[in-house]
């Protein structure tokens, strides 16, 4: 199987309400289009959960399951820290797109959801991942900085998403 080519678009950044900047909103939410080849995964999404699984793929396999995280997730309803306070699972409700991603050498083998599957160069899946990483990101940046939650489980999961976030995005900048 030939490579094909891979990127990731996201357009109308916004908060759940709609608005342009909410200090109280953790997650941000747009419309995120996945094209491999000629095939579009498109849906208005959680797209800061979106990010982190996707950065989780960088050295992870994402296996579909049903009730299990999407790739393009509605919501991101719950960020659940690990004891050490090292990675974050998001819990989200059933709706959503969802991908599978396969390492396979110098490749990864992406299953859509109907069983239809392309193989995308590992660099260039990379370099597309860390850069809509870095767009979500910066839509961060430019808005209020966020109040961060007063109950310890809300805190936690929300400090562990972006530790997890920064390490792995580091993590993919050191090895070039």
């Amino acid at each position: 199987m030939n490579t094909v080519p891979f990127s990731i678009t996201v357009q109308n950044f916004q908060w759940i309400d709609g608005s342009a900047d909410d200090p109280l909103d953790l997650c941000a939410h747009g419309d995120v289009t996945v094209t491999v080849g000629r095939r579009e995964l498109s849906y208005s999404c959680c797209a800061s959960a979106a990010a982190l699984r996707m950065l989780k793929t960088l050295t992870e396999d994402h296996l579909m399951e049903p009730h299990g995280p999407q790739m393009l997730p509605c919501c991101g309803h719950f960020l659940i820290a690990d004891e050490a306070l090292e990675n974050v699972y998001i819990d989200c409700c059933d709706n959503g797109v969802d991908y599978a991603v396969i390492h396979q050498g110098d490749a990864v083998e992406l299953t859509a959801g109907d069983g239809e599957k392309f193989l995308v160069d590992l660099k260039d899946y990379q370099r597309q991942v860390l850069a809509f990483a870095r767009q979500v990101e910066d839509f961060y940046n430019r808005c209020s900085p966020k109040v961060v939650p007063e109950n310890e489980f809300d805190r936690n999961g929300y400090l562990t998403f972006w530790k997890e976030w920064r390490r792995r995005v580091q993590e993919e900048e050191e090895k070039g």
